[in-house]
């Protein structure tokens, strides 16, 4: 095959990483819940301290890619759900305002219908779940992937490549526990920091009396997060309202306010916004308006195509809310070496960074200042560029210097 015949494949590959940064660049944290054994309740704990960070103001998202078996449309009580498509993207479905909701299982044309797939079918499916779905702006999403380590959390890991961490959810008896270590030295191998481990199905408080029986054994989780020195995050303990929400649709949360099961998700969701804040976002860092400001790298007024060696940057002040844009300056960026760029637009109160094309490097260095990248824009004004993306028509092209 000759270099013409490979030039179209390379740049529709390109054009769909530029789709998947810009999509990338909207959400601020990314959390990845697993575990090394199944059975354990790790969705219903993923389900569940979803809802209590929507319920806290957060805006979150919860994306189902357990392909095998999706359980997050039954927990939320969405199976008879349909999802929406206008041809090129899926509408998410919602809980209350702040609560978006994807899985594979909405998809599927009956409960009973199998998904048999290789390893390359599944990282394409979840590539379009993150590129394709209308999320919009968000403080968290969080991937309930499958036990074990397989190719659904390794597929997950690599294509946001920088995910804020992972929760990992075990139950206390000796089995279990020796599952989820794997998937801690999982975490390890693929440089996802581990936010915490939570000990699901630890003990039985009787809700009469306040009694409380060790039906798993307590307390190897704690022991095994100390051992491999991870957070951990706290025990929850069984409760029959749990399974009874569970298996009939309803969120656990909203129905018993004064379980200990209840009051142990609360003190969980406390700890781990010790290790990330699920409310440092667009909308929080901006004004309470929802003003947002943007970067444009500038050469003779339109967009520069090589961001680095631009002669201005204008500075886009835009009511996210409204969709106006309040007001654009141009400042004369710093001289160029790593890391300078970054460092002076995160002082400058930026969120966005809207660009033609941008190194890996380069992009790691905007998103660990808090910075989103958006990649492949055309040679615009910068208004049109922020109001485009105010609007979601945004168009992405080629990242012409993705290296």
């Amino acid at each position: 095959m000759d270099e013409k015949s490979n030039a179209e494949p390379r740049r529709d590959e390109d054009r769909e990483n530029a789709e998947l940064e810009q999509q990338l660049a909207r959400i601020r944290q990314k959390v990845v819940v697993l575990s090394g054994k199944g059975g354990v309740g790790k969705s219903t704990v993923a389900a569940n301290l979803a809802l209590l960070m929507a319920k806290s103001g957060a805006k979150v998202g919860l994306l189902d890619v357990d392909f095998h078996g999706p359980s997050i449309p039954r927990l939320l009580g969405l199976e008879s759900q349909e999802v929406f498509t206008d041809g090129e993207t899926l509408k998410p479905l919602t809980i209350g305002e702040n609560l978006k909701v994807m899985s594979l299982g909405f998809l599927l044309r009956g409960q009973d219908d199998t998904v048999i797939w290789r390893g390359p079918m599944k990282m394409g499916a979840i590539r379009q779940l993150i590129k394709d779905v209308r999320w919009g702006d968000l403080d968290v999403l969080i991937f309930d992937c499958p036990p074990g380590t397989g190719d659904e959390p390794l597929s997950v890991v690599q294509l946001i490549r920088n995910p804020t961490g992972a929760v990992v959810v075990t139950t206390p008896q000796a089995l279990s526990v020796s599952d989820v270590r794997r998937s801690i030295r999982f975490c390890q191998k693929v440089n996802l920091p581990v936010l915490g481990l939570i000990e699901n199905m630890s003990g039985y408080v009787c809700p009469n009396c306040g009694h409380k029986v060790d039906i798993f054994k307590a307390g190897g989780g704690e022991q095994m997060a100390g051992e491999l020195d991870v957070p951990f995050l706290g025990r929850i303990p069984l409760d029959p309202e749990i399974v009874r929400a569970s298996d009939e649709g309803r969120p656990f949360i909203t129905e018993k306010t004064g379980s200990e099961a209840l009051k142990s998700l609360n003190s969980i969701l406390e700890r781990l916004g010790q290790e990330f804040d699920p409310n440092q976002t667009v909308s929080n860092q901006a004004a309470k308006s929802e003003m947002r400001r943007y970067a444009i790298p500038l050469v003779e007024g339109v967009l520069a195509q090589h961001f680095g060696h631009s002669q201005k940057f204008a500075i886009v002040e835009a009511d996210a809310e409204s969709g106006s844009i309040c007001s654009t300056e141009n400042r004369t960026p710093p001289p160029h070496e790593p890391g300078a760029l970054p460092k002076w637009l995160s002082e400058l109160g930026v969120h966005y960074i809207i660009c033609g094309g941008m190194g890996r490097r380069a992009q790691d260095l905007f998103q660990q200042s808090g910075i989103g990248v958006i990649i492949g824009a055309p040679a615009q004004s910068a208004e049109d560029l922020v109001q485009a993306h105010l609007q979601g028509t945004l168009k992405s092209g080629d990242n012409i210097c993705d290296h």
